[in-house]
């Protein structure tokens, strides 16, 4: 039997609660999957240089770069299955050993396609990791603490990148362009912290009284779809944001940087003010973060200032900063414990196939619409509409955050 106690699971068998303490390691594990690609954007040149006489070397380093992500997107979902399981701490705890195990390989190794199957695995291990980094708070935490450490985790993760970037940078200079890989190894210190202080929840939570239940797909899936294009629009935004700041003047790669740590600024930003409804339902936050979000890409479509551009960007994201815990949080309330790993695998692999899919859908998109100020456009467009939708949804919605 479990009991809600300030908004944690309690165990009464094993006379085991959360708290702070594991609420932040669990945050510290989900920077990990992030960091398999922000901390080698710096390097980017420098690897393209050195494997320059490679064939297809310019194609074959971006895919060494990213293919972790497509890794999580595929594999998120057997994760969170087998989660469900054999337990989430113990495999968890493997996951981190084997991302600090492969991830810093690349250090070691001289050929370019063996580095890339080493970010494959690298993928492998983050798809762990970031499911059940998400499945835990959902099980250690509920109500107004659940929707608190979910809102720190996108918090912490967009403003862990301002960092890593530049740890990433520092690394490159002092090590050249293999530098970065060792930041993997930080991993290693939150294995620790997960073996000596997490525990395995309770499958029997006070919260589920049915230990059985079915995974809920006629509820989750329009969940799905949403964060699917939460996902899209939200990295066409990340992938391309020099591309857009292009659109209305020559920037330097030091204006890119520091515009992209505004734009990681917002997505924190929306994560606070995410938390700031007490008692609104889904589909008003999703009108809140639509309506940000639409506004962010109309006015860098039409922009014709950087510093337009650049506010733009930054309204954005302090959409996405409040749709992105939204559509999680939304996900952990209607999925039952016992297949909370399978739900939370799901929406982690539609969220990160998203940022796989959206340099791909912006390229294809420009070469038809005639440039990425029309895309950009679109996308302003296609907010409005699920504005529109929410709107709709509004009468009769179920809260989604406590009072």
């Amino acid at each position: 039997m479990a009991n809600g106690v300030g908004g944690a699971v309690v165990s009464t068998g094993a006379q085991q609660s959360a708290s702070t303490k594991h609420g932040v390691i669990l945050l510290l594990a989900a920077i990990m999957p992030p960091m398999a690609i922000i901390s080698l954007v710096p390097v980017l040149p420098l690897l393209l240089q050195e494997f320059s006489a490679v064939k297809g070397s310019e194609f074959l380093v971006p895919i060494a770069m990213t293919v972790p992500a497509l890794c999580v997107a595929l594999f998120s979902p057997v994760a969170g299955w087998i989660s469900d399981s054999v337990g989430r701490k113990n495999f968890l705890l493997l996951a981190l050993l084997v991302y600090a195990a492969i991830g810093v390989l690349p250090y070691f190794l001289t050929d370019l396609i063996h580095i890339i199957w080493a970010r494959v695995g690298l993928g492998v291990a983050e798809a762990v990791i970031m499911t059940l980094a998400s499945a835990l708070i959902g099980d250690y935490f509920k109500g107004k603490e659940r929707e608190r450490w979910i809102g720190l985790q996108f918090a912490t993760v967009s403003l862990s990148a301002i960092v890593l970037i530049a740890l990433g940078g520092i690394l490159g200079e002092v090590l050249g362009s293999r530098g970065p890989f060792l930041l993997y190894l930080l991993a290693l210190p939150v294995a620790l912290l997960v073996a000596v202080v997490l525990f395995e929840p309770d499958q029997a939570s006070h919260e589920d009284t049915h230990s059985n239940a079915a995974l809920p797909l006629g509820k989750i899936f329009p969940l799905l779809l949403t964060t699917l294009f939460v996902g899209i629009a939200f990295y066409t935004v990340i992938v391309n944001l020099g591309a857009i700041l292009g659109l209305s003047a020559d920037v330097s790669p030091g204006q890119i940087g520091a515009i992209g740590a505004g734009s990681n600024l917002g997505v924190a930003v929306g994560t606070i003010l995410f938390r700031r409804f007490p008692g609104a339902s889904g589909a008003m936050l999703v009108l809140v973060g639509l309506s940000l979000s639409s506004i962010g890409y109309f006015g860098a479509g039409f922009s014709a200032s950087l510093w337009m551009t650049a506010g733009s960007i930054v309204i954005a994201c302090l959409g996405f900063g409040v749709l992105l815990p939204t559509m999680l949080t939304w996900m952990l309330q209607v999925l039952p414990i016992n297949v909370r790993g399978r739900g939370t695998g799901l929406w982690t692999g539609v969220f990160f196939f998203g940022q796989f899919v959206a340099p791909i859908l912006t390229a294809a998109l420009q070469s038809q619409l005639g440039g990425l100020a029309m895309v950009l456009l679109l996308f302003g467009a296609l907010c409005a509409a699920g504005v529109v939708l929410a709107g709709l949804r509004l009468k009769g919605s179920a809260a989604l955050l406590s009072q």
